[in-house]
């Protein structure tokens, strides 16, 4: 089977790394002031993590983390998209 199938330009894999990874760090940033929010809106209690270093962790390291599981993602999306335009 002859498979002509070409890889996206660095260009549009660029692109789609760095949209990604903004829209994944925005996600991050809405995932932790969402639960945030949940907590004292909903269960009366304002969390502190200047006390708590593990939720501090959390806190910092979740919009990162999704951030470069966003450029991921949107790296590989724009693979198989192109993919199948040929």
């Amino acid at each position: 089977m002859n498979d002509n199938r070409s890889a996206p330009s660095p260009a549009s894999r660029a692109g789609a790394a760095v949209v990604g990874f903004l829209v994944g760090g925005a996600g991050g940033f809405f995932a932790t002031e969402a639960f945030a929010a949940f907590c004292h809106f909903v269960l009366g209690v304002t969390l502190d993590v200047e006390d708590t270093p593990a939720l501090l962790a959390v806190f910092a390291g979740l919009p990162p983390l999704l951030a470069v599981v966003g450029a991921f993602v949107g790296v590989r999306v724009a693979v198989r998209e192109n993919r199948g335009r040929r």
